[in-house]
């Protein structure tokens, strides 16, 4: 009891004395106000160059008037003539301010200036004598004021969950956060020139649907008051992407957000970035190809490397990556070999035996072999590997195999022990997709909430004629999560979904 009550005694200091520092802030506003300065009346300031520009060319910018603006991070007075560092949008830099420059009014001004105000700065570059790179100021001009206390360096900038809520922060007080998202940026660049490269078209579909299909996963409702519609934000655009392919594009991709109204962890948040893509007289194999490619040469371009490091974990994205069949990785790990066990009872037993926890709406061979591998298989699979030929109870959207119509020609990808992409034979048979459409809607019926609903819309297009298609999805957020290691989704999302404080 004592510890939490000292804890609220600090906290309330702490929010005593952040209240006192705002307040010393807007008096400061209101004088400026008063004086005809007020900074929130400027509406453009004429930057010249940025930070990073005039330190990566110095030679090119010395003794050359600039005008910079940035944040000030940093702030040293000392007497007649001062230092300050500013920070925009690449890089920091320190500028040099004297009375003999700006006059007595201005540096008066400017000694009354905060850590967080955003100023502009015009002056000459040169070298201090410790070989710094600096802008020696001849005007100063204050074009935001900070009314809130930036956190104390070492302080404030701990607590996760603060960093997550308020990413404004955390960007101006991190600096590897900030690049985490600038290699976010070139990763998806890269990933758009690679696919431009290989022929796709990018594509828009919508994000707001009628019936919840696309994948196996619990929707977000929402209403349409005009048309007194339910609607649902999609799970995915997997059905109206291929709707592309009946329509005539052979090759196209979307990279867009999905949702899905499920929990929370470092692997999931309920809206997430996704890419899908589909070509035309393609099958799961070319998918594999074009997946291994993709990945290690985004990569490459992004990285300069196909070797990284993950939480610790060596990782190897050179091409060649392992392709095995889902049973006979469980046999691998387990010894249970499916191939053996043809009935529901059998598989129902042997999950017994082993311990292997599945649901009664979910009780047939597919959905054990597929618990069996999620429950001993999947962690193990750290370089990147494709598990291949997937029961159809999970696939309710892949073509059957020719060699056994139990199972289907799907593949998902594992590095690190997680998913990272899912792909497909896409299944174009019209009737068995309408037939594999009512036992989604019965599993629903029974209680199954992550089951998809009948979209007989989907199952016309069919009828007028898919091609064969290959298709696959990939989560981009948990890619470039791996790409930059970070440990959580909530890391390469500049707004991750939070529970409100109140």
């Amino acid at each position: 009891m004592s510890e939490n009550k000292n804890n609220a005694n600090e906290n309330q200091a702490e929010e005593l004395d952040m209240n006192h520092l705002m307040q010393i802030r807007r008096e400061k506003l209101t004088e400026l106000q008063e004086q005809g300065k007020n900074p929130f009346e400027i509406t453009k300031f004429n930057r010249t160059n940025t930070a990073g520009e005039i330190k990566a060319n110095y030679e090119e910018f010395e003794q050359k008037d600039v005008t910079v603006a940035g944040r000030i991070i940093a702030k040293r007075i000392m007497g007649k003539a001062s230092f300050c560092t500013i920070q925009d949008c690449d890089e920091k830099i320190q500028s040099y301010v004297s009375i003999n420059d700006l006059g007595e009014e201005s540096y008066k001004a400017f000694k009354t200036f905060d850590i967080g105000d955003i100023i502009g700065i015009t002056g000459f570059v040169f070298k201090t004598r410790t070989e710094e790179i600096s802008v020696h100021a001849k005007e100063v001009t204050l074009l935001s004021k900070s009314l809130r206390p930036l956190p104390e360096k070492f302080h404030g900038l701990k607590d996760m969950d603060l960093r997550y809520r308020q990413r404004y922060v955390d960007l101006i007080m991190n600096p590897e956060v900030k690049d985490t998202f600038i290699l976010r940026s070139k990763i998806i660049k890269e990933i758009r020139h690679f696919m431009d490269k290989l022929g796709y078209m990018e594509v828009e579909t919508p994000m707001l649907t009628t019936v919840a299909t696309g994948d196996a996963a619990r929707p977000f409702i929402t209403h349409h008051n005009t048309l007194d519609l339910q609607m649902y934000l999609r799970i995915a655009p997997e059905l109206n992407l291929k709707r592309l392919i009946v329509g005539g594009f052979d090759k196209v991709f979307e990279i867009g957000k999905n949702f899905r109204n499920e929990g929370m962890d470092i692997k999931h948040n309920p809206e997430f970035t996704n890419m899908e893509f589909y070509a035309a007289y393609q099958d799961y194999n070319d998918m594999m190809d074009t997946a291994e490619q993709l990945i290690s040469t985004v990569a490459k371009n992004a990285l300069g490397t196909t070797k990284i490091t993950y939480q610790g974990q060596e990782i190897d994205l050179t091409p060649g990556w392992k392709k095995i069949t889902m049973i006979d990785a469980i046999k691998q790990v387990t010894g249970v070999d499916f191939n053996t066990i043809n009935t529901d009872e059998e598989a129902q037993s042997i999950a017994k035996e082993k311990g292997v926890e599945y649901e009664e709406i979910k009780n047939t061979r597919g959905h054990i072999i597929n618990e069996f591998f999620e429950t001993f298989v999947e962690e193990t699979l750290i370089q990147p590997t494709f598990i291949m030929d997937y029961p159809v109870e999970v696939s309710p959207l892949t073509k059957r195999k020719k060699e056994d119509p139990r199972l289907v020609e799907r593949f998902e990808l594992f590095i690190g022990g997680r998913e990272y992409g899912n792909a497909y034979s896409e299944l174009n048979d019209p009737i068995d997709q309408y037939e594999r459409f009512l036992k989604q809607v019965e599993a629903k019926e029974k209680g199954d909430e992550e089951a998809g609903g009948m979209d007989e819309d989907f199952v016309n297009a069919l009828e007028i004629g898919l091609p064969p298609t290959g298709g696959m999805g990939i989560g981009l957020d948990r890619l470039i999560m791996l790409l930059t290691d970070s440990a959580s989704i909530r890391d390469v999302l500049f707004f991750p979904t939070m529970k409100p404080l109140n």
